[in-house]
């Protein structure tokens, strides 16, 4: 079962998608964590990657792509991916539809945590001072999430066409939120 989740930052999606894949036993695909990496090796790609988050951009599709790519592609994972923050834009939710059918695969759930600005500020500050996150800071956040609801708007419009398109309020507590997931997977 391949399951995207996506909301703004701090909506609460890498909590759902561990939670997902402890409990399907699928391979959670985070661009977060994956960026991460590409920063933590201090490879080209890292640099750019810094750049971008620190002005509270988001990382450049054709990177982003690449990386997801790899993903699809592997034999252990097929039909067993927890998308969590990916796609963020029209052109990657096009690009993910295009390489899970050459992969013959396909997205079972689209959950969209919805989550207003407020909560998300409140959520992330608290995660700033338990996972020290550099990404965390005010002022970046604030960016993020301007950005997020700019270029997430037609991904939104794109994915609730879809039958399998939920949309979740994010602001609920946690087990809440994993509890209307459940239902709708029937796990």
């Amino acid at each position: 079962m391949n399951i995207v989740l996506f909301g703004p930052p701090g909506a609460g999606k890498v909590t759902q998608s561990k939670y997902l894949v402890d409990k399907l036993k699928n391979f959670q695909v985070s661009t977060g964590d994956i960026l991460r990496e590409e920063i933590k090796k201090n490879t080209d790609i890292g640099q750019q990657i810094i750049n971008n988050m620190n002005e509270g951009k988001f990382v450049s599709d054709k990177i982003v792509n690449q990386l997801i790519e790899i993903m699809i592609f592997d034999p252990q994972k097929k039909n067993k991916l927890i998308f969590d923050g990916y796609p963020r834009s029209l052109s990657q939710a096009k690009h993910l539809d295009l390489l899970l059918d050459k992969s013959n695969q396909k997205i079972d759930y689209i959950f969209f945590l919805n989550v207003n600005k407020k909560t998300i500020i409140k959520r992330i500050e608290k995660r700033k001072t338990i996972e020290k996150r550099s990404d965390d800071d005010l002022d970046t956040i604030l960016k993020r999430y301007d950005t997020y609801m700019e270029t997430t708007r037609p991904v939104l419009d794109f994915y609730s066409k879809n039958p399998n398109f939920h949309e979740i309020n994010g602001t609920q507590e946690i087990d809440q939120i994993t509890r209307e997931i459940e239902a709708f997977i029937n796990v």
